[in-house]
């Protein structure tokens, strides 16, 4: 029984490997150097839309009407409750959170973050929906009941890392058969922003540091949008904001004939690191301030991991301190309770007995809104 468990799933390697590049091939014909024009073209493409990016576009639903209880709308939604189908696909998936991607029946793709307990799924869920509900463009994040993988590994994490550390397929997925199904529960599921991302050789994304370079004469985010969404991250403690956690986006729509991107977005890629900084953390949480210096509006995290990482401390403007306040003005204290009970982050397994209950988390929230309010009147930068 065991040998013939093992030539099924010699079989489903070889099948997925006739599909999946690189699956396994060591020897593999190189790629093509870039050539120097070509790096240096990107690297304009992506400068010139960077100057011109939108950090916010105004919520869909006035922000008191925001419902926090339910998944977010969308093409190719989920609901809370589905139970969902697909097919595993060798494909490598980057960061230390567990996940993997699959083919849904229809043949569309979908990245799964799962793991019990995964302090990163219940974050990301509550963080997105925030964020979206204020105006900043994010991904869908879907919390379903489960996930149903067929030849799925029973550790697709580490069987990815596996392979792409350069061992053969028929040892990292040793155990999966075509036929098998491994569910995985609780799930959430990832549908990126609509748009084609612009990147160069240097930027995969866009780091904090630059935001600076936005004009609004240009087309791009005023300054008070900008501060703005600084206020967000230091609120809600993204400390993993690396380039790659953020993107540049092209929406498919904002296309020009000539290539050229009318309406370029720059948007917060992953936010599986905040309420924390241990995610979901609420002592810790609770422990973070917004301001630095609250008197001249300074914001900061070199007290979070990595020093801040591309998130430099920078004066907040005042215009950016009022206009921030006039989004999260609109939050009521049920939306608030809604969202941290939704999301998955009471029900995560804390040790601490407030951090299951609603209320602790949106008593925090609302001190860091206080905060905010205590703050300036910012100085002129």
């Amino acid at each position: 029984m065991a040998a013939a468990r093992r030539l099924i799933a010699i079989a489903f390697v070889v099948t997925l490997c006739g599909v999946v590049s690189g699956c396994g091939d060591t020897d593999a014909a190189p790629k093509s150097p870039v050539t120097v024009e070509k790096t240096a073209s990107a690297a304009a493409t992506r400068e010139d839309a960077f100057v011109r990016a939108r950090v916010w576009m105004g919520p869909r639903v006035p922000v008191e009407q925001a419902d926090f209880s339910r998944n977010p709308p969308g093409r190719g939604g989920f609901d809370a409750d589905a139970d969902v189908p697909c097919d595993f696909r060798i494909e490598p998936v980057g960061g230390s959170t567990p996940k993997f991607v699959c083919t849904l029946p229809g043949g569309d793709k979908i990245k799964v973050k799962y793991g019990v307990p995964n302090g990163e799924l219940p974050a990301e869920v509550a963080a997105t929906r925030l964020l979206a509900a204020l105006g900043f463009p994010t991904d869908r994040m879907y919390k379903v009941r489960s996930v149903r993988c067929r030849g799925c590994p029973l550790l697709p994490q580490q069987a990815l890392q596996c392979l792409d550390h350069g061992q053969p397929a028929t040892l990292c997925l040793q155990g999966a058969a075509s036929d098998d199904v491994v569910t995985f529960a609780p799930a959430v599921i990832e549908r990126p922003l609509d748009g084609r991302k612009i990147e160069s050789d240097t930027a995969r994304g866009w780091s904090w540091f630059e935001l600076d370079k936005i004009d609004a004469k240009a087309g791009g985010s005023s300054r008070a949008e900008i501060d703005a969404l600084r206020l967000m991250a230091v609120l809600l403690a993204h400390w993993d904001n690396k380039d790659a956690n953020q993107k540049l986006l092209c929406p498919d729509a904002a296309l020009a004939a000539d290539g050229r991107c009318r309406a370029p977005i720059a948007a917060i890629g992953d936010l599986g690191s905040t309420f924390g900084p241990r995610k979901v953390d609420l002592p810790n949480w609770r422990r973070v301030p917004v301001w630095a210096d609250a008197r001249t509006c300074r914001v900061s995290m070199a007290s979070l991991p990595f020093g801040g990482a591309t998130f430099a401390d920078v004066q907040v403007s005042e215009e950016g301190r009022q206009f921030a306040l006039t989004l999260l003005h609109g939050l009521t204290r049920r939306q608030l309770d809604t969202l941290f009970e939704a999301s998955g982050v009471t029900s995560f397994p804390h040790v601490v007995a407030a951090a299951h209950q609603p209320s602790a988390w949106t008593d925090v929230f609302l001190a860091k809104v206080h905060e905010i309010e205590r703050g300036g009147p910012c100085p002129a930068p």
